[in-house]
């Protein structure tokens, strides 16, 4: 069996969770903890980093620190996965759904202004597999209404925008370490403060309302509940696991683009005969390799060549259910304008297996494989 995905593991992650367990510091915040957090401070040059248990966290995160209440509008793609839309619908705020662009599957900007009402609280940017949203017109269209832009950039970590790393061009963003993901703890997020202005609140969001951490570095002799917050601390043992990935993130990125390449230069013969449509990525991106999807000519085709690949032994999946089709996503938000691209482009992508240590004779058999299927 090729699998779809297999969780990185590079041989020091055993070695610095046993050292996590032998500090006796295990809950949050703990050596590994801040050692990610310099490393993110340092990478991603943003003003604050806070591990949090995972990407939902972190968006949930953003939410308590834009305030956002029952009423207020946010916009985003509906091609996304549903913690997207929750960490705000938990706040009691509707989903405003706009269109997609067919050939990144990211919010189309052009889209984003006529959605915007003064409802509007926060648009939500997804950058779909690592590859960026076209964020100088988002952000342009931001700063003339004066709303902040918020980064789902969850398989966004080691890509840019303009030589930008994600996540750091809207005031907050927010990352996964869950283990399909190219940096992984099992489970794991990141939220990162663009702007110093959400620094300290954030830091007492995340420590369950309380001023705990201004203790813990001396600066007040007692601390308390001072705001709404949770426990939104990660695992020093997962950060230890995290950290030995970071190390040599570089290294994973490039194993990684090495066999995006690979499935690229070895299925582009099908796509010039038409039988499917690879990523296409603007000049203005610089991706991770995150996912390599392909796109069938319509859902019959992708449904067959799914149920081929698993008979040999080939595990590729689908990906997200539009989200203002999902039952959730009727009650809690609308589709702003039309739907010409979410749902038709959505039923054709198909994931094909893409991890660190992928080996050329598996990808070989995944493209071979998609070739017989054709023939």
């Amino acid at each position: 069996m090729i699998p779809f995905n297999r969780p990185p593991l590079l041989g020091t992650e055993v070695e610095y969770v046993l050292e996590a367990i032998n500090n006796r510091k295990i809950s949050g915040d703990g050596p590994f903890t801040q050692r990610c957090h310099a490393w993110f401070k340092s990478h991603l040059k943003c003003e604050q980093a806070f591990l949090a248990p995972s990407c939902t966290h972190a968006l949930e995160m953003m939410a308590i620190l834009l305030n956002i209440e029952a009423g207020d509008e946010v916009i985003m793609p509906s091609f996304t996965f549903p913690s997207t839309a929750n960490a705000f619908v938990l706040r009691g705020a509707k989903i405003i759904f706009v269109d997609i662009r067919p050939d990144t599957m990211n919010v189309d900007e052009n889209r984003i202004e006529a959605a915007i009402t003064n409802k509007t609280k926060a648009i939500m940017v997804v950058h779909y597999a690592g590859v960026a949203c076209e964020m100088d017109t988002i952000m342009s269209i931001a700063n003339r209404h004066n709303i902040p832009v918020i980064e789902d950039a969850a398989q966004g970590m080691m890509s840019h925008y303009k030589g930008r790393p994600l996540g750091t061009i809207g005031c907050l963003g927010a990352f996964s370490f869950h283990e399909t993901k190219n940096y992984s703890c099992g489970e794991g997020g990141l939220l990162i403060i663009n702007d110093s202005k959400y620094s300290e609140r954030a830091e007492i969001i995340r420590e369950k309302g309380t001023n705990r951490s201004k203790f813990f570095r001396g600066m007040i002799d007692k601390y308390g509940w001072v705001d709404i917050g949770s426990s939104y601390l990660c695992s020093d043992i997962n950060a230890a696991y995290l950290y030995a990935q970071l190390e040599r993130a570089e290294e994973i990125n490039h194993d990684r683009l090495a066999s995006w390449h690979y499935y690229y230069h070895g299925l582009v013969e099908l796509e010039q005969r038409g039988h499917i449509t690879l990523p296409e990525l603007p000049d203005s991106c610089t991706h991770n390799g995150h996912i390599f999807f392909i796109k069938t000519n319509n859902l019959s085709d992708r449904t067959k060549l799914i149920k081929y690949l698993e008979d040999l032994d080939v595990k590729a999946v689908f990906h997200y259910v539009p989200l203002h089709a999902s039952d959730a996503g009727k009650i809690h938000g609308s589709f702003h304008g039309k739907d010409i691209y979410t749902t038709q482009e959505s039923e054709k992508l198909l994931r094909l297996p893409m991890f660190y240590g992928l080996s050329s004779h598996d990808a070989s058999s995944v493209i071979n494989s998609i070739k017989a299927f054709y023939q």
